[in-house]
């Protein structure tokens, strides 16, 4: 079982996971850095929160809400602009496969919200244990709790 611990040091705030004798710090993680935990990539939409950031690859945000949000809301847009209501049908146009294993994301996103990757599921009613899983595999451990993740989609499942 993973333990979460919080700790202040002279560069700030660090979080920590351990995970059975070994330490993690998530917060040098690159989605983490750009406060992106999904690990959005850049473009041209104009989300709400970001800023400009050094990043080549990935969008910049303000807060973590903001990023979460943003990763939230192509998950939600991919249902209803292209009718994928799969985890297979999401991750694939979320994490390419010329980009990702995206065979081992899909299994780990579909395994943690309790689905199968080909079964039929309402993106909204699914969007906390899909934001969760995506975030854990994109940065490796989730960092926030259950309520901070509702509290930033709050609006794309209501």
């Amino acid at each position: 079982m993973n333990k979460a611990v919080l700790t202040l040091g002279g560069l700030g705030l660090a979080y920590l996971i351990y995970r059975g004798s070994k330490m993690l710090a998530v917060d040098n993680v690159r989605g983490m850095r750009n406060k992106n935990p999904m690990n959005v990539v850049k473009t041209n939409i104009a989300w709400d929160g970001k800023v400009q950031g050094d990043d080549p690859t990935f969008e910049s945000f303000k807060s973590y809400s903001y990023g979460i949000r943003a990763g939230a809301k192509l998950l939600t847009n991919y249902e209803k602009l292209y009718g994928l209501n799969t985890v297979r049908g999401l991750i694939s146009r979320y994490a390419p496969a010329h980009e990702n294993p995206t065979d081992a994301y899909i299994n780990s996103v579909a395994s943690a919200a309790g689905v199968g990757a080909d079964e039929q599921i309402s993106v909204k009613e699914k969007l906390p244990k899909l934001v969760k899983a995506i975030i854990h595999f994109e940065i490796g451990a989730v960092p926030f709790s259950t309520w901070y993740i509702n509290n930033s989609i709050k609006e794309l499942t209501a």
